[in-house]
């Protein structure tokens, strides 16, 4: 091991009961054979997610939305047996309110790689 990599530094952390067995569930799943080198790991490579409930409320809320504006749209088609242009710009417009925030959101899991 070169100098520059040797763990000469003590690191000493409380956990509560609940906590460790969370700890070593997490170990247990992640493939990983020391748990110390799985500790490192979370530490230094590991990443705080905050999430925003109030966003992911609103895309599940426009989510909804358009699916049943969808959903009214193809049982109007049903019932007509008539596909109508304003139908389908309709369609356009829902999946557009859509997308906006899920690309948003795709950026920020994507962002967690790097």
């Amino acid at each position: 091991m070169k100098d520059e990599k040797k763990r000469t530094l003590y690191l000493k952390v409380r956990v509560s009961p609940e906590e460790m067995t969370a700890i070593k569930k997490k170990f247990e799943n992640s493939g990983m054979s020391n748990l110390s080198e799985f500790v490192r790991a979370m530490i230094v490579e590991g990443y705080i997610v905050q999430i925003n409930e109030n966003e992911l409320k609103e895309i599940h809320r426009i989510a909804n939305n358009v699916a049943n504006n969808i959903n009214q749209i193809a049982h109007r088609a049903n019932v007509t047996n008539k596909v109508y242009k304003e139908d389908i710009e309709e369609v356009e417009s829902l999946a557009g309110q859509i997308i906006d925030p899920l690309l948003f959101l795709q950026t920020k899991v994507l962002q967690l790689k790097h």
